[in-house]
């Protein structure tokens, strides 16, 4: 595991961007693995979706962990798990969540700093610092050099200013985070100058619209991630699908898909 880690801890290199597509399940995690990927990373949201319950720490931690473990038993590659906020109110819930996870193979986590206990915006960062402290803690005591990925939602659910994301990006590096994920930012300017001003790995969320890759290399980024979307994609596939059968009896939103043959070959 010890080597996993380290494995994945050096492919966050700027300019070299990581890119993620991230998995919700068994099945699309060894579809992005025979497609080349390096690493798998989970997204919470298809995770949880998959299981039947909306994102934002609803899903609880025995079933998110119990994906992670299927997810890292399935693929020859690093795992990295989105734990949404830690799936717990307090550090020392967070600190157990991330034992678990590491029991379950994941060498790299992501933790938001978006409250999803009844409050609204961000948590204060004193309170997300405390958390992170307990995610390296938890590694720590595990022997275990885990990638924590902190998450800044400041433009995602926040005002968007930058002094605020890199104010909040060095307080959770110091925290004992490894790489700051911004999701939420585009433009290629504002990129650009979050990479220069945090001094970690830094990670942007793409889709439709974002900078392709290459660009996003040149602006000195570590990691891309496509988050929750290819998830989105699927699902939307499925919908047309239904759509289509129910209103006209015809099937054309099904051309194009993996054959049987394949999908059921990637699950030997």
């Amino acid at each position: 595991m010890t080597e996993q880690a380290e494995l994945f801890r050096s492919l966050h290199s700027p300019g070299t961007p990581l890119v993620l597509v991230n998995a919700w399940d068994v099945a699309s995690a060894r579809i992005v693995a025979a497609a080349g990927a390096r690493a798998v990373a989970t997204t919470s949201a298809g995770v949880a979706w998959s299981l039947g319950a909306p994102d934002g720490d609803v899903l609880g931690r025995d079933a998110a962990v119990g994906l992670i473990r299927r997810v890292a038993a399935a693929v020859p590659l690093p795992v990295t798990a989105d734990i949404e906020s830690g799936y717990g109110a307090t550090a020392a819930d967070v600190g157990d969540t991330v034992r678990a996870v590491l029991a379950a193979g994941a060498v790299g986590v992501n933790v938001e700093d978006a409250r999803h206990d009844g409050g609204s915006g961000l948590r204060p960062v004193e309170d997300q610092c405390a958390r992170l402290a307990a995610v390296r803690a938890a590694a720590v005591a595990a022997d275990v050099p885990l990638f924590v990925n902190a998450r800044v939602d400041t433009f995602l659910r926040g005002a968007g200013d930058l002094d605020e994301t890199v104010a909040r990006a060095s307080a959770y590096l110091a925290a004992g985070a490894d790489g700051v994920f911004v999701p939420g930012v585009a433009d290629p300017a504002t990129i650009g100058k979050l990479v220069d001003a945090i001094a970690a790995p830094v990670n942007v969320l793409a889709g439709v619209g974002s900078p392709p890759v290459p660009e996003l290399a040149r602006l000195g980024v570590a990691r891309v991630s496509l988050g929750s979307a290819v998830a989105e994609a699927a699902y939307t596939v499925a919908r047309r699908a239904a759509d289509e059968a129910f209103r006209s009896g015809t099937y054309e939103a099904l051309a194009g898909a993996l054959d049987y043959g394949t999908l059921n070959t990637l699950m030997r």
